[in-house]
């Protein structure tokens, strides 16, 4: 079968498991990006199956996740005014990036989208952040874990970690404090327990497994939403994601938003 860039498509040898967009094609191995997943892959064109519904369809999980996140914008509106938290929002998928960007203006949250590639993010962070000077700060992109190259805790395993984690340094060297510039780190498969250690309050992946596109940014949300004086139900912001604790995880943090009063 002829396939051509822009055919979504699954993998035969993976079950017909996860959609993909097949983003380039060189002689006979397709360069696949996820649909709905954080995950970029390769794979001879013999192993593909074409997927007949259309990409709007697909991104219903998007719907899904949002239509579960009511409760994060159940504010009293008659009395209180309200400051939610800056976001600063990096990733190196540009498509990726503009449907975070657009679940951060359906909630009314002020956030700031910068398509970089994932090795170039720690030496442009802070330039970024002394612009932005945002309290909620998103790094992610594309990630994978290597089973064949070495176990969890070696980082020459994965495809980014080494970049996130430099970029993760980089923010920490910018503020320090943990509440006061809270930190949602990875992408798919990404070394969970390296970035937690460098300075996230949250990060992926606990099982290195793959996570949804939206999986930072409804965590982002969820901090932005947060009275500045409570702490994030850190167990049910985490279930909010697709894949739950086996995808995400994180510390208790404290919410970034400032409830003002009287509301005119």
């Amino acid at each position: 079968m002829l396939f051509k860039i822009g055919d979504l498509v699954t993998r035969i040898s993976h079950n017909n498991d996860t959609v993909f967009k097949i983003i380039d094609i060189k002689d006979n191995i397709a360069i696949l990006k996820g649909v709905n997943i954080r995950l970029i892959a390769d794979s001879n064109i013999n192993d593909l199956n074409p997927v007949k519904k259309d990409e709007e369809d697909l991104t219903k999980d998007d719907r899904n996740l949002i239509d579960g996140m009511g409760e994060f914008v159940n504010l009293n509106r008659d009395e209180y005014f309200y400051l939610p938290g800056k976001i600063l929002h990096i990733d190196g998928d540009c498509e990726y990036l503009e449907r975070c960007i657009n679940l951060y203006k359906k909630f009314n949250v002020m956030a700031y989208g910068i398509c970089i590639k994932e090795g170039e993010m720690s030496s442009k962070i802070k330039e970024h952040l002394e612009e932005i000077k945002p309290d909620i700060l998103v790094i992610t992109g594309h990630d994978a874990y290597y089973k064949k190259k070495g176990n969890f805790d070696n980082i020459n395993a994965y495809m980014n970690s080494s970049n996130f984690i430099d970029t993760v340094i980089e923010a920490r060297k910018y503020e320090r404090a943990h509440d006061k510039l809270i930190i949602i780190a990875g992408a798919c498969g990404s070394y969970y327990e390296a970035l937690i250690k460098n300075g996230a309050n949250f990060a992926s992946s606990p099982k290195r497994i793959n996570i949804h596109a939206l999986d930072p940014a409804i965590i982002a949300l969820k901090v932005s939403l947060t009275d500045i004086n409570k702490n994030i139900d850190i167990m049910d912001v985490i279930d909010k994601t697709k894949y739950g604790k086996d995808g995400m995880g994180g510390i208790i943090t404290r919410g970034t938003m400032y409830v003002g009063y009287p509301r005119v």
